[in-house]
C-alpha cells in the first residue's frame, strides 16, 4: 500500500484517540513514585525515502538528530521543521466529533494532517540520522547531547551497525553512573536506530 500522505496522519490520530480513551492502557503505564510522575507513551513514526529524505510524525518522542559527517557535529534543526505533538492520549483535536468520550488533558484546534508531517534530509555522504528513546537521551540535556555527538564523531566513518553499538555502550555506561548516584529511577529502556547515507 502506498501512502498518499493522508493515511499516516489518520492512523496516528486513531492510535492517539484510542490511548486517550483507554483507562486500562493508561493505568498499565507505570508510576515513578520518587518523582510523583506517571509514565507516558510516546511515538515517532517515520518513512525513509531514497536520497536521504526522512518524513515523520512525532507524539512526545525525543526529536531525531542529524549528524553532519562534513562538520562532524549535530546539525541544528529549525523548530519550524520539527512538528511535535504531546505524548499519546494527552492531546486531542477539538474538531473530533466524539471528543467528549475521551479523557484528554487539552485540546488542539484540528486533527493531524499532511502538513504536520515533518521532513529531514541527509545531504552528504556519511551523514547520519540518529533516532533514540529517552533511555539513551531525553533530547534536552546539552551535556549529554555533547557526549553523544563525541561518540558518533569518533565512530562516524564506521558502519551504521558499529555506530549504533558505540552509542548503546555509551548509554549503558551512563546507567552505571546513575546506579552509583542512587538515581536508578532515571534508567529507562534503550533503543538506538542509525541511518547512514552511503
Amino acid at each position: 500500500m502506498t501512502d498518499t500522505g493522508e493515511q499516516t496522519p489518520e492512523l496516528f490520530e486513531n492510535i492517539n484517540l484510542r490511548l486517550a480513551q483507554s483507562v486500562t492502557a493508561r493505568n498499565a503505564l507505570g508510576i515513578i513514585e520518587k518523582e510523583s510522575a506517571r509514565e507516558i507513551a510516546t511515538m515517532l513514526y517515520g518513512q525513509v525515502h531514497p536520497y536521504g529524505y526522512f518524513r515523520f510524525v512525532n507524539f512526545g518522542h525525543p526529536p531525531p538528530l542529524v549528524f553532519s559527517a562534513e562538520a562532524r557535529k549535530f546539525v541544528t534543526m529549525h523548530k519550524d521543521h520539527m512538528v511535535q505533538f504531546l505524548a499519546l492520549g494527552l492531546q486531542l483535536p477539538q474538531d473530533h466529533p466524539d471528543r467528549n468520550r475521551y479523557f484528554s488533558m487539552q485540546l488542539r484546534d484540528r486533527t493531524v494532517s499532511y502538513s504536520d508531517v515533518a521532513e529531514l534530509t541527509l545531504m552528504n555522504k556519511g551523514d547520519i540520522l540518529f533516532l533514540y528513546t529517552n533511555g539513551v537521551f531525553d533530547g534536552s540535556d546539552q551535556e549529554e547531547r555533547g557526549q553523544l555527538e563525541e561518540v558518533i564523531s569518533d565512530h562516524h566513518t564506521q558502519t551504521a551497525k558499529e555506530v549504533c553499538k558505540a552509542v548503546m555502550e555509551h548509554a549503558i555506561g551512563q546507567d552505571d553512573t546513575r546506579r552509583q548516584k542512587g538515581d536508578v529511577y532515571l534508567i529507562d529502556d534503550k533503543t538506538v536506530f542509525i541511518i547512514k547515507r552511503t
